[in-house]
């Protein structure tokens, strides 16, 4: 039997696009594709190397004029929150967060749509039909969880699982050196529990507590006031020319 050596991933480049984030810039992506037997080992390098995952495809932006998008990841184990990220923790002790299988639902797509229609109705995401939505969750070939967060009940304490409605959604893949936080969404009309903000927390307390010692939070932009929030969790590092440099 002779040796069968394993396929390197291949890279393409996109084609100039406007950037969603900075007026005047264009955009460019390098990709590949995360499937096969490899595609979770792939998937923790590039993460590691500044690629974002998008279903099967992982990217980072490649553009020829523009350095803005800088990766952000929380050292987890240092973190400690500042006194509003306290007062968000607090606000939503009677949620709780369930791991499911990356499966998508109707009751997802519902508060997806909602969420979609109130706070990104005329980005890229807003024409996302219910297949789009299924795609987005099930279309992975690593490690990938949904997180649901629903209030705590009566028998809660018991179950350990929240009940009634789905007030926000985390979809998450796990790394072997942490968790990337991949998309999340949540019940607009719910805007006073900073619903962001706390699954964040949250994320950064399950990676804590399973010894991991990083959540990935994709891009900063400075520039972009949507991306400001990404550099409130200190300490965090930054991937630049250097490698991962500490921040805060």
């Amino acid at each position: 039997m002779t040796h069968q050596p394993q396929q390197s991933p291949q890279f393409f480049l996109t084609a100039p696009s406007p950037c969603p984030y900075l007026d005047g810039q264009l955009e460019r992506k390098v990709f590949t594709h995360l499937v096969g037997g490899r595609a979770s080992e792939l998937n923790d390098l590039l993460t590691q190397g500044g690629f974002r995952r998008s279903q099967n495809i992982a990217y980072r932006p490649a553009c020829e004029n523009c350095r803005a998008c800088v990766s952000v990841r929380i050292l987890a184990g240092e973190f400690k929150p500042d006194k509003s990220m306290r007062r968000v923790w607090n606000r939503n002790r009677d949620l709780i967060g369930n791991i499911h299988h990356a499966e998508p639902s109707t009751e997802q797509y519902s508060l997806f749509r909602h969420y979609l229609d109130a706070r990104h109705n005329k980005g890229g995401m807003s024409e996302m039909t219910v297949l789009d939505y299924a795609m987005m969750v099930e279309d992975t070939h690593v490690p990938t969880q949904i997180i649901e967060y629903r209030r705590r009940g009566p028998d809660s304490f018991i179950t350990k699982k929240g009940e009634g409605e789905l007030i926000a959604v985390a979809l998450t893949d796990m790394m072997g050196d942490g968790l990337s936080m991949v998309y999340s969404f949540f019940n607009p009309e719910h805007a006073s529990r900073s619903l962001g903000t706390f699954m964040i927390l949250d994320h950064i307390q399950r990676a804590a507590a399973a010894g991991l010692p990083h959540v990935y939070l994709g891009y900063w932009v400075e520039g972009s006031r949507k991306m400001q929030y990404k550099i409130r969790y200190k300490p965090q590092e930054h991937l630049g020319t250097k490698g991962w440099e500490r921040q805060g």
